[in-house]
């Protein structure tokens, strides 16, 4: 007579063979990124809920995504960044006066080693009262319009999804503020939900007209007078695209995904920047961009990607701490060498640390045939 526990495990592996692909499909999806599969050794979030003068939810439309009380939220998620996402939707629900009033639009890789199913699974565990939709996004979509860059992280599909929110999204969403995943909110997010957009502008962001915008492009692109014409007519400043507010029925009507892609197209074919998906965002909107307050954008903490220093916080208030640039902060504190700032992040991140998982698997032998079994159920 086996063990009630080994039992399990073997009763699961039966149903594998006799009832494929469900069984199968359910076992053969689940990614581990270290020996314990470690995609889901995350804590579960706290309940956050709504405070008093919440906007009352609308009980009548046909998508949840369409409640006109909703802050939508974009984000990407993905197998490389997935901790990063984590803590900063933790950090947005924290801070949120009403955090049951905040949607969020997950994209994910059509085939990233976690699959879109697999992430959903993951989110909903975390944070089961969660309001949150997961797109797919495909890959051959952009595949062919991304030329080589300076980085090879800054070269992957995913970075450019955020081109494509006016297609994917459904399209009652008029607005949505996109964040990265290397950051943490730390103050109300419909503070920023509620920044106007004048004169038609279509999206707003922290603007920095300090920073050397040459160098952005190559010197092709500043010695042909063609090219360089693009910004006669308005005074471009340099803004981060890991945070922003879109107005997505202007981007819509505007067709400005195809103005992105235009010059990506161009880029294949001559080289006039360095820089993945930032400058053919600087190309379309540099110097037509509603200037939002720099505290919701305190970015660059990823330090210096050459030396890799540590950076410190810009003078002024901070709504958002963003870890820009190569340095990540799970990383360094894994490492033991975090940078001062990293301890800011720390508060937000829900992945358990090896001991706190040997420990819960030394006292339950059988996590694994729970799972496994539980999410085949799920794909039936």
């Amino acid at each position: 007579m086996l063990p009630l526990r080994l039992g399990a495990v073997v009763s699961s592996l039966i149903l594998c063979f006799l009832f494929p692909p469900f069984f199968c499909l359910g076992i053969r999806s689940f990614p581990t990124t270290d020996d314990d599969g470690a995609f889901f050794h995350y804590s579960e979030a706290p309940e956050y809920r709504n405070g008093a003068g919440c906007p009352a939810s609308s009980t009548h439309t046909a998508l949840p995504s369409c409640d006109p009380s909703l802050v939508h939220i974009a984000m990407t998620l993905d197998s490389g960044y997935l901790r990063g996402s984590i803590a900063a939707v933790h950090s947005v629900l924290r801070h949120s006066s009403c955090p049951e009033s905040v949607f969020f639009h997950f994209v994910a890789a059509e085939f990233d080693p976690a699959s879109p199913r697999v992430l959903t699974s993951l989110v909903r565990s975390i944070f089961p009262s969660l309001n949150f939709k997961v797109y797919i996004f495909r890959e051959d979509t952009v595949i062919n319009l991304i030329s080589s860059s300076v980085r090879q992280a800054l070269e992957n599909p995913l970075n450019y999804a955020r081109n494509y929110l006016g297609d994917m999204l459904d399209t009652c969403v008029d607005r949505v503020i996109y964040l990265d995943s290397d950051l943490v909110v730390v103050d109300d997010v419909r503070k920023l939900w509620r920044v106007p957009l004048a004169d038609a502008r279509v999206i707003g962001a922290p603007e920095y007209c300090h920073a050397n915008f040459t160098k952005y492009f190559t010197d092709e692109f500043w010695n042909d007078p063609l090219l360089s014409r693009v910004f006669s007519s308005r005074k471009p400043c340099y803004f981060n695209t890991g945070v922003m507010v879109m107005d997505l029925v202007r981007w819509r009507e505007g067709n400005y995904r195809k103005r992105i892609e235009n010059w990506m197209e161009l880029q294949r074919k001559k080289r006039i920047y360095e820089l993945g998906s930032l400058p053919p965002f600087l190309l379309v909107f540099a110097g037509n961009v509603e200037a939002i307050d720099h505290r919701w954008n305190q970015h660059g903490l990823g330090g210096d990607n050459v030396n890799g220093v540590c950076r410190s916080l810009h003078p002024g208030p901070v709504s958002l701490l963003h870890w820009s640039g190569k340095g990540k902060p799970w990383v360094r504190l894994d490492e033991k060498k975090p940078c001062p700032l990293d301890r800011l992040w720390e508060p937000y991140d829900l992945y358990k640390p090896k001991q706190v998982r040997d420990r819960a698997r030394d006292q339950n032998w059988g996590f694994s045939s729970s799972i496994l079994v539980g999410y085949a159920h799920d794909l039936l």
